[in-house]
């Protein structure tokens, strides 16, 4: 005798050996024995064999018309014999029950199980409603399909074209655009980035990046809601200082400026005046809302996206020929020896004289020229007017760093220009990735450069170690040490930067561009209006949770912004040798199959440097480039005949090492195993090269 059973919901068919009052033993066709549970046994039978019942049983099924078995079930719980009997004849045999046992389970919104065997049918209501789901489940995978048709053969529907960056970076992986292109990149063999471009739902690499960084970073937009700048209220005194700001040319955002007095007197009084949109701007306004929500202007070649309205930055920018509101520190040196002998800070209006801009001055205001005034004669009369001031603030700017440098242990390394991008036939608002770009260098530690960078160390460490005097909390950055793998660390907490060599560094020079620096511009002036009773007036208290939500938020946003940063510049760095029709170029090497090239901001990945120091100079001829993955690979066609050079991992604030202008991987959410049956076709790609790179 063969027996029918459940095991598991799969049903199985075995000789029965014998049997007890609860368990059968039962001998597969495999000639395995199993132990079975009574209750488990459906059916029993002699023939036909169990080889031969199921495959009939299975083709009877497949014939069966679930509305007219459904018409001719009892109303009543029933078992799938009786209705074998309804539906194909009062003496249905083994074959037309197991036959019914199968469409009974196959149909689940037709018939409900009841127990092992026993069914019930679906109310008529519940029954419409299955079925008007899978007709729509029909259409909706005969839509997936469709799609996948044109994606395969090299158009893109417009769904899909529409929702190209979700579907890549933030998925509905139920939606039938997303299936439709894991099934159309599972049928073709083709991984998810290229099946898109190929179909022309990618036209423009310049493009892919930009929407890519819109849609994860601004979904809504980069507009600004209606928005107007509120007045400073403070009855604020003119200071008796006529300072001057140093920056690039496309800047529009002037936060900070110089000035300098006692020139001669054997006193000298530095000024650093940061401008103060915190005396205006409060905390929860609706302009405060949407620094916070940005918390950072993005830059990038050609373009930016500020944090703030212009409209609002005007306003509190320090433009040449206004007496701008300020937070100013004055710190008082010693002219001679360059000790500082106290300080002091002050809600001031300051008139700006003049706003310096370092691109065109670089070339004029030079370390001879700082250094021997009869070489004025290539300045406008204004800027050698500066010359006194100037040299002095560099020398002074020099002292502070060598100080610094006995902190850090070691000097800072300023080998690597800054490289600038210049865009040329921008015709919009903003580049397409069509213009040509210009690549220029700025030798980092110039003297304009130094002046700001140290007076900005300066009021950045002097209001951090104040804030802690006060018991004011703050928003510090912090590195514990200069070994390797130590990071730069944001926290609440006045800590040394060993990176910096300061004992504490809190960013408040910058709050038109940095939302971290208008809190703590905020955090300043309730110590300079408060004194010693500023921890109570302050707007964010010790362990404010606020302080540290603002921390994690701004870590996360400004990696992204750096990373899309880096990610662009890498891009029009490759622009430039399609542009320039480089096919070549010199590299130093900084570690096993990776150089930098000596005149570009590139890194990249080369064959041949077997048996090379770390440091050596190499010609390298280049591989193709993808403006969509930004990867360039090359090979080493020969060592150069140069002094090999020191390769240096350290930084003197984010402890960025060599890799730091590489490409990160481009993370796609796609998973070509999603709703595959079976394994096979291309392995799951969870990931492609692409185009953001790490931020520093």
């Amino acid at each position: 005798m063969h027996i029918l059973f459940d095991e598991a919901g799969k049903l199985m068919t075995g000789r029965l050996l014998s049997e007890a009052e609860s368990s059968l033993q039962v001998e597969l066709e495999s000639g395995k024995r199993v132990k079975v549970k009574a209750t488990n046994a459906l059916l029993r039978f002699d023939k036909p064999a169990p080889a031969q019942l199921m495959p009939a049983a299975s083709a009877l099924a497949e014939s069966m018309e679930l509305e007219l078995a459904y018409e001719f079930a009892p109303e009543d719980e029933f078992g799938f014999a009786e209705l074998a009997r309804e539906y194909f004849s009062t003496s249905a045999g083994t074959a037309e029950q197991v036959a019914a046992l199968l469409c009974l389970q196959g149909a689940p919104h037709y018939f409900r199980r009841a127990g092992k065997g026993r069914y019930k049918k679906a109310p008529p209501e519940i029954l419409a409603q299955a079925l008007a789901a899978i007709e729509k489940k029909k259409q909706v995978q005969a839509q997936i399909e469709a799609w996948a048709a044109e994606l395969a053969s090299g158009q893109c529907p417009q769904p899909v074209r529409e929702q190209l960056y979700k579907i890549l970076f933030k998925p509905d992986k139920n939606g039938p655009e997303y299936k439709a292109v894991v099934e159309a990149a599972r049928n073709s063999h083709t991984a998810p980035l290229a099946l898109l471009r190929n179909a022309g739902a990618i036209t423009s690499a310049y493009q892919f990046h930009w929407q890519r960084f819109l849609f994860d970073q601004f979904p809504k937009g980069t507009g600004f809601p209606a928005l107007q700048a509120p007045a400073i209220a403070d009855e604020l005194p003119l200071a008796t200082v006529q300072a001057f700001s140093i920056d690039d040319s496309h800047t529009t955002e002037i936060d900070d400026a110089l000035s300098l007095q006692g020139l001669g007197s054997g006193t000298v009084t530095l000024g650093v005046h940061i401008a103060a949109p915190g005396l205006a701007i409060v905390p929860d306004s609706a302009i405060d809302q949407v620094a916070r929500h940005r918390l950072s202007t993005v830059y990038m070649p050609g373009h930016k996206i500020t944090m703030l309205p212009d409209e609002v930055v005007q306003t509190y920018t320090l433009m040449a020929g206004r007496d701008c509101p300020a937070v100013s520190l004055y710190v008082t040196f010693d002219e001679a020896t360059l000790e500082p002998k106290d300080s002091r800070t002050v809600l001031e209006r300051v008139p700006i004289a003049l706003n310096l801009r370092h691109d065109q001055l670089d070339t004029v205001i030079t370390e001879d020229w700082l250094s021997d005034g009869a070489t004025a004669g290539d300045a406008a009369p204004e800027i050698a007017a500066l010359q006194p001031t100037l040299a002095f603030i560099f020398r002074l700017a020099r002292h502070l760093k060598a100080q610094r440098e006995v902190v850090r242990g070691k000097p800072e390394n300023f080998n690597r220009p800054d490289y600038t991008f210049k865009l040329t036939g921008v015709t919009g608002s903003e580049p397409d990735g069509s213009e040509t770009v210009v690549i220029g260098t700025r030798s980092r530690g110039a003297p304009l450069d130094l002046m700001v960078a140290e007076a900005m160390i300066l009021a950045n460490s002097s209001w951090g170690q104040w804030l802690a005097e006060c018991g004011v909390p703050g928003i510090y950055r912090s590195q514990a040490s200069l070994a390797p793998g130590v990071k730069v660390r944001m926290g609440t907490k006045a800590q040394p930067h060993a990176g910096i060599g300061v004992k504490s560094y809190a960013w408040s020079t910058s709050p038109l561009r940095r939302y971290v620096d208008m809190v703590n511009q905020w955090q300043i002036i309730a110590c300079a209006r408060h004194g010693k009773t500023a921890a109570l007036a302050a707007p964010f208290k010790p362990k404010d949770a606020n302080l540290f939500a603002i921390i994690s938020s701004f870590d996360a946003a400004y990696t992204a912004y750096n990373g899309f940063q880096n990610g662009m510049e890498r891009y029009w760095t490759l622009k430039h040798l399609q542009q320039a029709g480089i096919s070549e170029l010199t590299a130093t090497l900084i570690k096993d199959n990776l150089v930098r090239a000596d005149s570009l901001p590139l890194v990249l990945p080369v064959l041949g440097t077997e048996g090379l120091p770390r440091g050596a100079h190499v010609r390298v001829r280049l591989g193709d480039i993808d403006e969509m993955t930004l990867e360039v690979g090359g090979t080493v066609i020969e060592r150069l005949d140069l002094p090999v050079d020191e390769v240096s991992d350290d930084s003197a604030d984010e402890g960025d090492g060599d890799e730091g202008d590489l490409v990160a991987p481009l993370a796609l959410a796609i998973d070509l195993d999603d709703g595959a049956d079976a394994p096979g076709g291309p392995a799951a790609e969870s990931a492609e090269p692409a185009g953001t790179a790490p931020a520093a």
